[in-house]
């Protein structure tokens, strides 16, 4: 017997939402396809890579994988909704400020993974931002300044610059 399509409400980014979908759909491609929020991206489809990473409830999760079922009246947050309008989270500054990106493809997950780090240690050790990251592919070998970049968020935020 085929899925029927229901109505998902969630907050994206701070606001309500109301999709119809199937609620065996991934998130990642709501957010995508149906919601125009292209900035989590597709990597692998098999929680591998961490392109797709978003905040679901203020942790990290990878919407490649996550049914929007499973999320219907959660609070997810994506790359786009880091920032206020009009200005860009510490992260995304300190990551200019650092070049920590060079293709930028795994770029939007490695910040959000760094943003849950970030809200719950915000002087994270070298070793600790390492670890929050492990779960992220990146080939193009920023990974140093990647590390010098959230930490830097972190004393950024210190200071009161947050977003």
């Amino acid at each position: 017997m085929a899925e029927a399509a229901e109505a998902y409400e969630l907050t994206v980014n701070g606001s309500p939402v109301r999709v119809e979908t199937y609620g065996s759909k991934p998130l990642l491609s709501v957010l995508r396809n149906e919601l125009d929020l292209k900035g989590s991206r597709f990597g692998c489809g098999l929680e591998q890579c961490g392109a797709c990473m978003v905040l679901i409830d203020g942790e990290p999760a990878y919407s490649c994988s996550r049914e929007i079922g499973t999320v219907a009246g959660r609070s997810v947050t994506t790359i786009e909704g880091l920032g206020r309008e009009g200005s860009l989270h510490p992260l995304q500054q300190a990551f200019i400020e650092e070049q920590a990106g060079q293709c930028g493809y795994c770029l939007s997950g490695i910040i959000i993974s760094a943003a849950a780090l970030l809200a719950a240690n915000p002087s994270p050790t070298r070793q600790e931002v390492a670890a929050a990251l492990d779960g992220h592919l990146c080939r193009c070998g920023s990974h140093n300044r990647i590390i010098r970049a959230v930490q830097k968020a972190g004393r950024m935020m210190a200071a009161g610059a947050t977003a």
